[in-house]
């Protein structure tokens, strides 16, 4: 198939969010393509250079042009839904190419010259979360760059500081030895009325390891009588397995932050990070006046 990897998957997202209802969040849209296709763990595993697992990135940047194309509406942060484009479409291969070619046209400039460079730029770099196409590529591997610099003591007060910043109250920092690999805890107030003791392990990985699964299960046994919910943070990614086993039924569940997520805290948050205003040219506004 030319051009992009990634627009493989254009008909696979409109179809599944239309078995959605027409909306869904990035993880559910993920789950239901994965499990359509029969992707093996191999496939859901592997990586970019960055550490980001690479199938969750295609979906990424299969949304981006479905965006930019008008049949995804991106205006809710973290909800993808149809628009009345996308609820009429019926992609095929070759349309999903024309597709990525027009979108790609408003970005002649901003992007390397040859078809070979665009697309190994492309695949090998993280997705935006809007529909911009700015230098966001260059900034967040710096960031995870620095990140990674740091020592295994420095990385958990930065997650101390991350919790703190994401509403967490009480946050310390453990690191004892023999604790499970437990690094941390803090207290998340829900509502006046109720609040939850969670623990958190972080690991300050390179972006060719992965947490695998018994790391989960470890830490799911250290929480033990202690609490009904964990946080694993790593630089780099988890396996399928380990994936699968943070989620599974009739335990407690442990929440995931990867690179590709952790990098999204610190956007959100804008927490290391010097925010910039950037514009697109809107083309569709100027249509009617043409």
């Amino acid at each position: 198939m030319a051009g992009p990897q990634f627009i493989k998957y254009f008909p696979h997202v409109i179809s599944t969010l239309k078995d959605l209802g027409n909306s869904g969040t990035p993880p559910e849209v993920r789950e239901l393509i994965a499990k359509s296709l029969q992707l093996s763990d191999e496939e859901l595993d592997e990586q970019l250079n960055s550490g980001t697992s690479r199938f969750d990135n295609q979906i990424a940047w299969a949304k981006f042009y479905l965006a930019k194309a008008g049949y995804i509406d991106a205006s809710k942060r973290g909800v993808w839904s149809l628009t009345e484009k996308g609820l009429n479409a019926n992609i095929t291969n070759k349309e999903a190419l024309k597709i990525f070619q027009e979108v790609q046209k408003q970005f002649k400039n901003k992007t390397p010259s040859t078809e070979e460079n665009l697309t190994q730029a492309i695949e090998e770099t993280i997705a935006p979360d809007d529909t911009s196409l700015t230098t966001s590529r260059d900034y967040r591997t710096e960031l995870l760059d620095i990140i990674r610099s740091l020592s295994p003591a420095g990385f958990e007060k930065l997650c101390q500081r991350l919790l703190r910043e994401s509403g967490f109250q009480q946050v310390e920092v453990t690191g004892r030895s023999g604790d499970g690999g437990i690094d941390g805890k803090g207290l998340l107030q829900i509502n006046p009325l109720l609040s939850m003791q969670v623990v958190f392990q972080s690991k300050r990985y390179q972006a060719s390891t992965a947490v695998t699964v018994s790391q989960i299960r470890d830490l799911r046994g250290a929480m033990a009588g202690r609490t009904d919910k964990g946080i694993f943070v790593t630089t780099s990614t988890f396996t399928a397995d380990a994936r699968k086993e943070a989620l599974r039924e009739g335990v407690p569940p442990i929440e995931l932050v990867d690179a590709q997520k952790l990098v999204m805290m610190f956007e959100e948050l804008e927490l290391g990070l010097t925010p910039k205003t950037v514009y697109d040219v809107d083309r569709k506004f100027f249509e009617e006046f043409t």
